[in-house]
């Protein structure tokens, strides 16, 4: 095989991982923004629920929402416990830095496919090699995001909402 034929695999290859990159970044983008949506859910509903147990207005001098505020005390004691023993926190870190780097991932990727081509064999391939050595180490935490998460980044993407072509052409 000449160098053209491989620099044309190659650039195959290339455009092949973009597009793992891009659903898997697209992915972990979505489960990152619903952990942070979480996370203030989590945290701002236990508030709430005090603050209602403690109205003075609802135990009023006959007392008819006892009920209800007993159980907004006790769901304000409950959630946070829920949310410590979720560990949601603990998967914030690691899916914002594996969003990016997919993200980086697949422009490098991307990059390489347009451009690398035209490059001497031996540099396209060199560059090549380095970022699919990025790819693995990402790879290597086999960190997923949940399937739903992958379904709606792919109903995204295929609504044209991670693309930069002009939709007006």
């Amino acid at each position: 095989m000449t160098d053209d034929g491989i620099s044309q695999a190659l650039k195959t290859q290339c455009a092949e991982q973009r597009e793992r990159c891009l659903y898997t970044s697209a992915s972990l983008l979505v489960w990152l923004r619903l952990l942070r949506q979480l996370r203030v859910g989590f945290v701002t509903f236990p508030i709430i629920l005090g603050s209602v147990a403690g109205w003075d207005l609802l135990q009023g001098q006959d007392g008819s929402f006892k009920t209800l505020t007993a159980i907004c005390a006790f769901l304000a004691g409950l959630v946070p416990a829920i949310y410590a023993a979720l560990k949601l926190d603990e998967h914030l870190p690691t899916v914002a830095r594996l969003a990016g780097e997919y993200k980086n991932l697949e422009i490098i990727f991307g990059d390489l496919q347009q451009v690398g081509s035209f490059k001497p064999f031996a540099e396209f391939e060199v560059e090549y090699r380095e970022a699919r050595s990025r790819l693995e180490q990402a790879n290597s935490e086999a960190y997923t995001a949940p399937q739903f998460c992958f379904r709606r980044a792919k109903k995204a993407i295929e609504m044209g909402h991670y693309s930069f072509e002009d939709s007006n052409k």
